[in-house]
């Protein structure tokens, strides 16, 4: 079950004068707007749920993936602050989600879809924001391709590391990142051990604690 945490009338004020979101629309969303943070290693979407509301992902990162007929699990993506989540759902109502999973403490800002779907659905100004987020999604994933044909495994991995970390450690599972950066098992466990040598990383049970950053972001400069 989701311990997720509906912030009070006080902390709600606060997100949302800190995050505002009101030129995305063109009427004022704040009477709908709810705050809901998720602890760490928390569900956002379930995989195959029918989304309840429209996220806006104002603090954290969280990772998307899906389970295959195989059982097989790829991860698709990391997701970071600021970001939509949920709209495909709101467009197709009959789509089910992907699963999304928090790598932090995350903040997102709720709208109902069921309460506000006809409204959001015929916002020009929201669905003009709609169709630049999409458009750069779509980006990214053609870039990260890309990325993957051009770029040295350091290169991609040192980003991946930055992008993926909390509080400076790194813990992702090693056939899930095979996967997802396109190299094989063997060549992953030489990099990060490469990383290991040079002082970057140090290896604990659970993973790996960020030992030189200044380091991880010049090498991660040539991809990001």
């Amino acid at each position: 079950m989701s311990n997720l945490k509906v912030l009070t009338n006080k902390l709600r004020k606060f997100y949302i004068e800190k995050y505002p979101i009101n030129q995305l629309f063109s009427v004022d969303m704040t009477p709908y707007l709810a705050v809901h943070q998720f602890e760490k290693g928390e569900f956002i979407f379930k995989e195959r749920s029918h989304p309840e509301y429209l996220y806006y992902m104002v603090e954290g990162k969280a990772k998307l993936y899906v389970t295959h007929k195989n059982g097989k699990v790829s991860l698709i993506d990391f997701i970071t602050s600021p970001i939509f989540m949920g709209e495909i759902e709101l467009i197709d109502g009959e789509r089910v989600s992907k699963g999304i999973q928090t790598v932090t403490k995350t903040i997102c800002l709720a709208i109902p879809i069921q309460q506000c779907k006809k409204q959001l659905l015929t916002d020009v100004i929201f669905l003009r924001e709609l169709c630049m987020f999409l458009s750069d999604k779509a980006m990214k994933v053609t870039a990260k391709y890309t990325q993957n044909q051009v770029y040295p495994l350091e290169n991609r991995l040192a980003a991946f590391i930055l992008l993926s970390s909390d509080h400076d450690f790194y813990k992702e599972k090693h056939t899930e990142i095979c996967e997802f950066l396109g190299v094989s098992y063997r060549h992953l466990l030489y990099t990060l051990a490469a990383f290991c040598e040079a002082g970057i990383l140090v290896k604990h049970n659970r993973g790996y604690l960020i030992q030189n950053k200044d380091k991880l972001r010049t090498l991660s400069e040539e991809v990001l």
